[in-house]
């Protein structure tokens, strides 16, 4: 199994029974970024994963496209979700960098995702306000491209 292989079999099978996987997935010292969060370190990261399934229902990884190699990886994936205690299943859109070390572990994972239109637009009052931001920005001729 590659890499690649392995980090998205991992992410996509993702549970609180399962973060303990991270540990192993990741090299020691590995380095996460994503629009909240910048740390280094296993338990870090793992962390961040375990707050996750504190803050949200059910949430799942579906990976779409991959490609790289042995050095790195980039895969676009889903993030589904519900807002704890909501009905309405959320979701949001982004991609991953992934640097492997000489092991094939992680030791650079870097997520990248819109958090104004994946996140932000999506809460009552602050998304009428981004998507009226949104259309001031992009001015009367946005719509005929």
């Amino acid at each position: 199994m590659t890499p690649i292989e392995r980090a998205v079999a991992v992410f996509e099978r993702l549970s609180p029974a399962s973060l303990s996987e991270l540990q192993t997935l990741y090299a020691p010292a590995a380095w996460f970024k994503d629009p909240f969060h910048e740390c280094q370190g296993t338990a870090a990261i793992t962390a961040i994963f375990a707050r996750m399934f504190a803050q949200l229902d059910e949430p799942r990884f579906v990976v779409h496209d991959r490609m790289g190699d042995a050095a790195q990886g980039f895969v676009t994936w889903t993030l589904h979700f519900r807002w704890r205690g909501q009905r309405r299943p959320r979701q949001i859109r982004g991609a991953t960098h992934w640097q492997f070390d000489d092991q094939g572990r992680i030791r650079l994972h870097r997520d990248y995702w819109d958090a104004a239109e994946e996140l932000y637009a999506q809460l009552p009052l602050l998304g009428a306000l981004m998507r009226w931001l949104a259309r001031r920005v992009a001015g009367p001729d946005a719509s005929r491209g």
